[in-house]
């Protein structure tokens, strides 16, 4: 039977890499659609904030993220074109799914790429809020999501957050013995390069970084290492000192204000419905799995990474010209990728379970229901993308 198992896998997984080709050349089409747009608000054929952000560098010289160096760089490679930043942007997404494929290793305890991991990850980073024309009437714009095509330095910043969430629990499992150079550095220099792209991971992982060592300390835990641990974050600091002087300076007329379930309400119809919508697997899976909580502290911290995300994009708000683009909700976005991820664990886990074991299997059900239809949607969205529809679709 194993035997036949791995013949099974060695022919499934190539199939795999192939899909995740044909993936990587969809994007790379749709990217460079969306990098020849005019800079016109009211063309909404293949809409996304690609052009904006490739004229803020090239037309403005404007600077507030690492992607702008890398997106001049390639602009001046392709002859003043765009098709290698699209290109590009196109490597990331892919890269994005590797890395969950990692992460979902990890998670499983497994050291060799399989099907099950890797073709997790391929739908992980297709899934989509939870679409209901009651909670809300466009498929993406009405809720919040973990994937997005539109928005390029969240896509940028999106692996980078990964492969700082790998660097983290492979760091946190023996910080309290040790902490080597190495690790540290690792783990701060994947904090700033995602911090120099957007700074929307830091501000919802650092908050509850902080919580944890504090628990840690109250638990006895060295303060060395809670500070050698928690001293990651602070170069960091130093990149979002530099953003805040560039998008939060006394000449842009841009500021932050506190204005609750005002981001949230900006197009939804009904406001908490579609809160509920845009993490409803994870929900499901915790109300099947809240003793997970109390036994697994991966999955309680990055419920806490998720509760934070979900605070600050309640609560705070641009002002200025900014105020309708809701930048406090990417925070909230990454945050709900990977409690997507963590909470895929532990609907699995539900099919393990050896005491009530239908009802746990019905648990499963519901809940695969609930992603199937989730990844449905997500499929749908993309495709529409890729027929030059707006990001802003009806559904």
């Amino acid at each position: 039977m194993k035997s036949k198992s791995k013949k099974l896998q060695s022919c499934i997984v190539p199939l795999l890499w192939l899909v995740i080709g044909i993936y990587g050349i969809l994007c790379t089409y749709l990217f460079y659609m969306q990098s020849v747009q005019p800079l016109d608000y009211n063309n909404r054929y293949f809409q996304s904030d690609l052009p904006y952000h490739i004229s803020m560098t090239i037309d403005d010289g404007w600077y507030y993220s690492f992607t702008a160096y890398i997106y001049q760089a390639l602009y001046r490679l392709a002859g003043n074109g765009t098709a290698l930043i699209a290109g590009f942007l196109a490597i990331v997404q892919v890269l994005s799914v590797l890395l969950t494929e990692r992460l979902l290793r990890l998670l499983f305890d497994r050291k060799k790429i399989s099907v099950l991991t890797f073709a997790s990850a391929l739908v992980l980073n297709l899934v989509m809020a939870f679409f209901w024309p009651y909670a809300g009437s466009y498929p993406y714009v009405s809720y919040q999501a973990g994937n997005i095509w539109h928005n390029s330095t969240y896509q940028c910043m999106k692996p980078a957050a990964i492969a700082a969430v790998l660097c983290y629990l492979n760091l946190e499992k023996n910080y309290r013995q040790k902490i080597t150079l190495r690790q540290w550095l690792l783990l701060s220099g994947l904090l700033v390069l995602t911090t120099g792209i957007k700074p929307s991971f830091l501000t919802v992982f650092a908050p509850m970084l902080a919580i944890k060592l504090l628990a840690d300390l109250c638990r006895k835990v060295s303060f060395r290492q809670v500070f050698l641990l928690g001293s990651t974050v602070l170069p960091s600091l130093g990149v979002i000192l530099w953003q805040n002087a560039v998008l939060f300076g006394t000449e842009t007329g841009h500021g932050i204000t506190f204005s609750p379930w005002y981001t949230f309400s900006l197009h939804a119809n009904r406001t908490k419905l579609a809160v509920l919508c845009s993490i409803a697997f994870p929900l499901v899976v915790l109300l099947f799995s809240l003793k997970e909580l109390f036994r697994d502290r991966r999955y309680l911290f990055f419920w806490g990474v998720t509760g934070i995300g979900f605070l600050e994009a309640l609560c705070l708000v641009e002002t200025g010209s900014r105020s309708r683009d809701g930048n406090f909700l990417w925070g909230y976005c990454i945050a709900i990728f990977l409690i997507f991820v963590f909470s895929f664990e532990k609907w699995l886990l539900l099919l393990k379970k050896e005491k009530h074991v239908l009802y746990y299997r019905t648990c499963f059900v519901i809940a695969g229901c609930v992603l199937a239809y989730q990844i449905f949607c997500g499929v749908c969205f993309f495709a529409r993308l890729l027929q030059g529809e707006t990001y802003f679709m009806a559904g």
